[in-house]
């Protein structure tokens, strides 16, 4: 297997490549990276700014306050914390100690952190006083459980522990491929790998200037975002409402971004709108996933200066599993599969192996082994990939329809198709009543810039020549045109039952 080194070194020079190392865990990286990156800015929000010697500080008082309270090695620590920096003082505290971060989403409600709580025997739970609601059940229901504000400090030196790199690191929810919400355990190597993974098909990859949107509780947001930002000594500054994110962006002037493509589509609908970049003339790089990305996006970024590389990843894979450094040549594809990771694909199914895959799903034994074939994690993704190893993502196994006539329909590959036209931001593809028909949000940009004025049917006509090129039973019937968005996940997908 080649190493990530042989697979992207075209796209970094030596000396770039030369700086990224393994570690065993995230206790032994953030040692590294917080003595070598010291004087440098870590993290910043609208409110304040951290080095990383300052951002270690906090995390020592805090780990030794965790261990003060009783937290030990291999223990489970919830973190229910707003995104901001006390959210990575307080995540890298928990895993520093050796302890398992269960990351909890700070939407939810007191109930579900209460069931939370049992469900993953909590031994400890760090929380933000503006999350001080959340917490009536377990105070009333499970007083045993540690409490711990996220302001505790100690002057205790307690040094990071220097766990396995198989020890259990982080639990961060996940829909798994059944669509039902699980805690995916991942290990301080599937992380690191993650890390890792971040760093290779593009050139400028250390001393960068972050900025993060994401919810810091997704895989997405914490190991691309967050932690490969620390990892190259980068500077990453947390908006904490997304209502001020250009002008955050204004005033940080971020060189990279990680965003889901809905984001990266209202960026570029604002730039267009306004006549300037949103996103500020330092951005160069922005990594889009989590969704499908339309090749539209790709190319319209390339016109504004910036490089947009779409990838594939999932929960369960400690984030990145493949990376596009190509994203020009190929848009529609999410790239090479990177080091660390096997693959085979099945019947159109892509199953994945590797230092970067989970150790199962907490408390839910039998779905764990139900996502497992032989040791080989099943995505649920249908793939293809072409001759020089890129990867195309062409739908989900569990969204296959079957036409009466027998024809098996993946609406994600048809969805692709329709979502190539520029006047398409994003459609959804169902079967009603035995036929295929589809909704369509419009790319109003670029039919304000065409003068369309009867946008309903310029899209139908739209629809009608990609059928023409399609077999019959691919076609789609009924075409909507949609005034509003569809109804999206956190991760900004489409949630196909509710639209």
């Amino acid at each position: 297997m080649k190493t990530n080194r042989e697979i992207f070194e075209k796209y970094a020079d030596s000396a770039t490549l030369d700086r990224i190392v393994k570690f065993n865990n995230l206790g032994a990286m953030w040692d590294s990276r917080s003595k070598e990156y010291a004087s440098l800015v870590a993290v910043s929000q609208s409110d304040a700014s951290l080095t990383f010697a300052q951002l270690d500080a906090s995390v020592s008082k805090l780990r030794a306050a965790l261990k003060e309270a009783g937290v030990k090695k291999g223990d489970n620590v919830g973190v229910l914390i707003p995104n901001g920096i006390s959210f990575a003082t307080a995540y890298l505290a928990v895993v520093t100690l050796g302890a398992v971060a269960v990351l909890l989403p700070p939407h939810l409600d007191e109930m579900t952190v209460f069931g939370c709580s049992m469900k993953f025997r909590l031994s400890a739970l760090v929380y933000n006083a503006s999350l001080e609601d959340k917490l009536s059940i377990i105070r009333a229901k499970n007083p045993a459980l540690v409490l711990v504000e996220d302001t505790a400090s100690s002057d205790a030196l307690v040094p990071f522990e220097d766990v396995e790199p198989d020890a259990p690191c982080t639990v961060l929810f996940t829909g798994g491929t059944t669509g039902r919400s699980k805690g995916a355990l991942l290990s301080h190597k599937a992380i690191m790998r993650g890390i890792l993974n971040g760093c290779y098909g593009y050139p400028e990859v250390f001393n960068q200037r972050y900025f993060l949107v994401l919810p810091l509780t997704h895989v997405f947001g914490l190991v691309r975002n967050l932690l490969t930002s620390l990892y190259t000594g980068s500077a990453i500054h947390i908006c904490r409402n997304n209502k001020d994110m250009f002008k955050e962006i204004a005033i940080f002037k971020p060189t990279e971004m990680i965003i889901v493509p809905a984001l990266a589509e209202m960026a570029l609908n604002l730039s267009k709108q306004f006549g300037k970049n949103m996103l500020g003339e330092d951005m160069k790089c922005i990594i889009c996933g989590a969704a499908t990305v339309a090749p539209y996006l790709v190319r319209e970024y390339a016109k504004m200066g910036i490089t947009l590389l779409p990838g594939y990843g999932l929960t369960e894979s400690a984030n990145l599993v493949s990376g596009n450094p190509e994203a020009l040549l190929k848009p529609d594809s999410v790239g090479l599969i990177y080091e660390g990771t096997e693959y085979k694909i099945v019947d159109g199914e892509l199953w994945l192996k590797g230092e970067n895959m989970m150790l199962g799903y907490i408390g839910e034994e039998e779905e764990t082994a139900l996502s497992y074939h032989d040791g080989w994690f099943k995505t649920g993704d249908l793939v293809r990939m072409d001759e020089e190893g890129f990867l195309y993502i062409t739908g989900r196994k569990k969204e296959i329809i079957v036409l009466a006539s027998g024809e098996n329909i993946s609406p994600a590959e048809l969805e692709n198709t329709f979502n190539s036209l520029d006047c398409v931001q994003d459609s959804l593809v169902q079967e009603k009543d035995g036929a295929l028909v589809i909704q369509i949000l419009p790319r109003m940009t670029t039919l304000k810039a065409l003068g369309v004025t009867d946008i309903e049917q310029y899209i139908k006509d739209q629809v009608a020549a990609v059928n023409a090129t399609l077999p019959s039973f691919k076609r789609v019937g009924k075409v909507t045109v949609r005034t509003t968005d569809f109804v999206r996940s956190p991760s900004m997908k489409i949630v196909r039952d509710k639209n």
